[in-house]
C-alpha cells in the first residue's frame, strides 16, 4: 500500500522544525519584558507547541511522535553544523570570528538542554492532548490545548533552565525564569488559541482527518508506527 503525506501535514512539519532550530539560536539571548526576564526563544518556541497540538488533534499521537523525533534530528543537525562552522578557520580578511563564536559558542550546552527539555515537554504535550481527546470524545478542544500546553511547557522549563544556565544564572533568577517562562508560553497559547481553533477546523475540513488514539502504543521509540 502506497503511503501519502497530505500538504497541510507537510507544511506544519516543516514549520515545526524551523521553529525549533530558530528557538535554539534565540535562546542564547536574555531579554527583559518590563520587570520580566526571559529568553528570546520565547518569540518563536511556543509556536512549536501550537503545531504539536494541531498535529496530535488532527492526525493523532503517532504522527505527533514522528514529527517530534524529526524536529529533534533537525535540531541536532543544525547544532552540529554550527559547531563545525565555528571550528573552521576564518578567512584572513574576515574579522567576525570572535563575535560569531561569542553568539554560537554557548549553543552546545543550550542545545543539549533544549533537546532534552523539548523531548520531555513535546511528548507530554502530545500524550495529554491525545488522552484528553479520547476521554472527552473530541469535545472541549480549547481546554485540551491549554492543559496539554501547560503540562508540556512546565516540564520543558523545569528541565531546560537548570541544565542550560545552572552556575551561570543565580539560583533565584533560575526559579523566576522557570515560572515566568512557563506562564508566558502558556499565555501565548491562550492568546493565539482562537487562531489555533480555526486552523484545526480548516485542516480537518481540507484533509478529512480527525484521529482518535484508541488501542495505540504511547512508547516514544516506536517511530515506525505511523
Amino acid at each position: 500500500m502506497k503511503k501519502t503525506v497530505s500538504l497541510p501535514f507537510m507544511v506544519l512539519s516543516i514549520l515545526f522544525c524551523v521553529c525549533l532550530i530558530i528557538s535554539n539560536i534565540l535562546e542564547v539571548k536574555m531579554i527583559s519584558l518590563g520587570p520580566v526576564t526571559a529568553t528570546a526563544g520565547l518569540i518563536v518556541f511556543p509556536i512549536s507547541y501550537i503545531i504539536n497540538d494541531c498535529i496530535a488533534e488532527v492526525w493523532g499521537y503517532k504522527k505527533a511522535r514522528l514529527i517530534i523525533w524529526a524536529g529533534f534530528a533537525m535540531n541536532f543537525l543544525a547544532v552540529a553544523l554550527i559547531q563545525l562552522a565555528i571550528l573552521l578557520p576564518p578567512a584572513s580578511f574576515w574579522n567576525g570570528q570572535e563575535a560569531f563564536s561569542l553568539v554560537f559558542a554557548a549553543t552546545p550546552r543550550i542545545a543539549v538542554a533544549s533537546l532534552i527539555a523539548f523531548l520531555a515537554g513535546s511528548f507530554l504535550n502530545a500524550y495529554v492532548m491525545s488522552k484528553m481527546k479520547v476521554a472527552s470524545k473530541g469535545k472541549r478542544f480549547s481546554l485540551r490545548a491549554m492543559v496539554s500546553t501547560l503540562v508540556g511547557e512546565s516540564a520543558d522549563s523545569l528541565i531546560f533552565f537548570p541544565v542550560a544556565f545552572a552556575g551561570v544564572v543565580p539560583f533565584n533568577e533560575l526559579l523566576i525564569l522557570i515560572v515566568t517562562q512557563a506562564i508566558l508560553k502558556s499565555a501565548y497559547e491562550a492568546i493565539i488559541l482562537p487562531v489555533t481553533i480555526r486552523v484545526v477546523k480548516l485542516i480537518k475540513r481540507i484533509d478529512g482527518s480527525d484521529v482518535y488514539d484508541t488501542d495505540i502504543s504511547y512508547n516514544i521509540l516506536k517511530i515506525k508506527e505511523v
